[in-house]
């Protein structure tokens, strides 16, 4: 719908089962465009802002460390050369799954609830793909020397080894980011033309105008602007189970007992979903109340993204229980002891833990009333979201912190370099969305507007 129709929206009523409530083309437009162009922003927004942007400064801190002593400053040792630098890497691409996943499977697949929480959604998967970009970048040890990773024309011959998964990896995630980098882009060019054209200030409309390249809402405009964005949701579908498939790999095609098992790839892309799930629930849920958006993000959609993190947690549980049957089953001293030292040793009680946290916690969302109370809702989403961490760590460390021989046995713990990097891109993270929420409509303008017809239609 292009802004001509904002004339009529004085005699256009409709209440949709998404929305929830009585709405019109130019409320629609007022409610969202307002908390960008209109409304003061708030002393939270401030001081959210500030303590986040501490915390990247903790993150750009470790880094010039990082640069000039080198990964020694980490807790990485021998046997357990990777630590908190790939399960956080691991841990961060999942976040984003689920932005592609509203996007571009739920517009295929023409399910109309996603249209309140894509946008969002998909802010989040590009800020996590962000953060989960800079870990390989500094366990390089010299990150100034990463574009020798791709196969660049050289003379001397440098060819990256496209036999390692850590390469499949380059090529997934910075696929990944572009694409839906891309799409995130082109959905918000009619969003632009709004602001465009709401936009008191002019440096705003400068600005805005620019981003929206020209969109007069013309019919040969949304013709190509529907086309290209079809073909982008297209594009993203099969990312969302290569990318995280192909991070499985970094393990599954290992011989290191605990990593090397054929059901790492679909349970990695469950957990990834899993994960971005309960990353969206976590984040939606004050947004909403803080900025008064019930009126967009219902409780239906609060239902039916605690279904999906129901599903996918059953699927990772479920993948859990393989993996231990699988040590038992096979017969294979190295793989049992490797499962039984995962129950039993050290670290046992980081195996536990995520076991309470991403297979019994996520069972209460079997009962409606506690996917009815919004802070139970939210404390489940907490609650898996550190399971998930929890379970990479899991993989990750118990696997090689005990190998083949005795003599090779030892134990990691993260250093304090280790957890001022984590903390500073969980603070890049949430200072990425502060600016995001400030400065873009969270909710996709045109969207909501467009199933407003369609309520009118079912209504009458």
């Amino acid at each position: 719908m292009d802004e001509r129709h904002d004339d009529l929206h004085t005699s256009i009523h409709a209440t949709h089962p998404v929305v929830g409530t009585e709405l019109t083309f130019g409320s629609v437009t007022d409610k969202i465009s307002a908390i960008v162009l209109k409304r003061k922003t708030p002393i939270s927004w401030f001081i959210g802002f500030a303590v986040s942007f501490a915390l990247f400064q903790l993150m750009m801190l470790a880094i010039v460390k990082l640069v000039f002593v080198g990964i020694g400053e980490w807790g990485v040792n021998i046997p357990v050369g990777w630590g908190m630098d790939i399960l956080n890497f691991v841990w961060w691409i999942g976040i984003g799954h689920a932005g592609t996943l509203i996007s571009a499977i739920l517009l295929l697949l023409r399910q109309k609830w996603r249209t309140s929480i894509n946008r969002f959604a998909e802010a989040m998967t590009l800020f996590a793909v962000a953060q989960a970009g800079m870990y390989p970048l500094m366990h390089l040890g010299r990150p100034w020397l990463a574009y020798w990773l791709f196969p660049y024309p050289n003379t001397m011959g440098i060819w990256p080894q496209f036999r390692s998964p850590l390469m499949w990896d380059v090529f997934a995630v910075s696929t990944y980011a572009t694409v839906s980098a891309v799409f995130w882009f082109v959905g918000l060019i009619p969003d632009f033309a709004t602001l465009r054209d709401r936009a008191n200030s002019k440096p705003f409309r400068i600005i805005y105008g620019m981003l929206a390249m020209g969109w007069r809402g013309s019919a040969r405009h949304w013709h190509r602007y529907e086309t290209a964005y079809l073909l982008l949701a297209g594009l993203a579908t099969p990312l969302v189970l290569s990318v995280h498939t192909i991070v499985s790999f970094d393990f599954a095609v290992g011989i290191v007992p605990g990593w090397h098992a054929t059901i790492f790839p679909p349970y990695f892309v469950a957990g990834a979903i899993y994960a971005g799930f309960a990353m969206v629930l976590l984040l939606t849920i004050p947004l909403r109340k803080i900025y008064g958006l019930e009126s967009f993000i219902t409780m239906r959609h609060m239902h039916n993204m605690a279904k999906v993190m129901l599903a996918t947690g059953l699927i990772v549980f479920y993948g859990y229980m393989i993996e231990a049957f699988f040590g038992w089953y096979s017969g294979n001293q190295y793989e049992h002891y490797a499962i039984w030292n995962r129950m039993h040793g050290p670290y046992a009680v980081y195996y536990w833990a995520l076991i309470f946290c991403n297979g019994l916690t996520p069972q209460f969302l079997w009962f409606k009333k506690i996917r009815s109370n919004l802070l139970l809702l939210w404390l489940i989403s907490v609650v898996v979201s550190i399971g998930m961490w929890l379970e990479r760590f899991v993989i990750v460390v118990t696997s090689l912190h005990r190998d083949y021989l005795p003599s090779s046995w030892g134990m990691y713990k993260p250093s304090q370099w280790d957890w001022g990097m984590f903390i500073g891109t969980i603070g890049f993270f949430f200072a990425l969305l502060f600016l995001f929420i400030r400065f873009l409509p969270m909710i996709s303008i045109f969207e909501m507007r467009t199933i407003l017809p369609e309520a009118e239609v079912e209504e009458g």
